[in-house]
Parts: C-alpha cells; sequence; structure tokens
C-alpha cells in the first residue's frame, strides 16, 4: 500500500506554460492518470493548444474563478465547485478570458496517462 500527501503550492510550476501549472501526478506517486493544478490570470489559456485526446477523459473541478471551455459547438462556464467533463474526441481548450475579475483556479484529472494521445485540433 501507499499513501502520499502532496503540498501543491510547494511543487514548482512547468516552465514554459500560458499559466502557472503545477503536475501532480509524480509528485502523488502516480502513473495511471494524469492530474495538474492550473491557475489562469485574466487572459492566460490553461492548454498550450485547442486539443483532444483519442483515448484520455478529462475533468476539471473548479476550485475558485469563472473556467471557460472553448468546443466547436459552444463555450461552457464553470464556476467555483463545478465540474466539467471531457470525453475523448472532443475538441476543447480551456481558459480566463481577458475581462475576467479574478484568476481561475482548476484541478484537472485525465485518465488513463496515455503518452502521445494529445491532438491539436484546427476548427
Amino acid at each position: 500500500m501507499g499513501y502520499h500527501v502532496v503540498d501543491t503550492d510547494a511543487v514548482e510550476p512547468d516552465p514554459d506554460r500560458p499559466c502557472t501549472r503545477r503536475a501532480l501526478s509524480e509528485p502523488g506517486n502516480l502513473s495511471r492518470m494524469a492530474i495538474n493544478r492550473y491557475t489562469a490570470e485574466p487572459g492566460e489559456e490553461l492548454p498550450l493548444a485547442y486539443h483532444y485526446h483519442d483515448e484520455q477523459e478529462e475533468a476539471f473541478y473548479v476550485l475558485s474563478g469563472t473556467l471557460h471551455v472553448k468546443t466547436p459547438e459552444e463555450t461552457l462556464e464553470a464556476g467555483p465547485d463545478s465540474l466539467v467533463t471531457v470525453e475523448p474526441e472532443s475538441p476543447q481548450f480551456a481558459y480566463n478570458p481577458e475581462d475576467a475579475d479574478e484568476p481561475v483556479d482548476v484541478v484537472a484529472v485525465g485518465a488513463p496517462a496515455v503518452d502521445g494521445d494529445v491532438h491539436a485540433y484546427e476548427p
């Protein structure tokens, strides 16, 4: 058995990201899922590009602020204590709009953790 407590604020943010992203899978000793904590200031994006996954399901739990998720059909909005889920092969782009009043803080979980499963989406 294995148990781990991770202070997410103590995890160094990833460099060269469009917002603050803390990769939590490795510190939590997780190999079958990807878990990240994002903090996006107004005008910042969570992913590197509008994208989709072949196999991975994603879930975004909003801790504070309002997360916007662009899809081919609409833009979803989720406030604190809301969960946005994205099925495989569903293009999405998560962001905090420039006119937002505050940062958005999100925990994102993706499973299974599959290398090479992300693809850029061109609307």
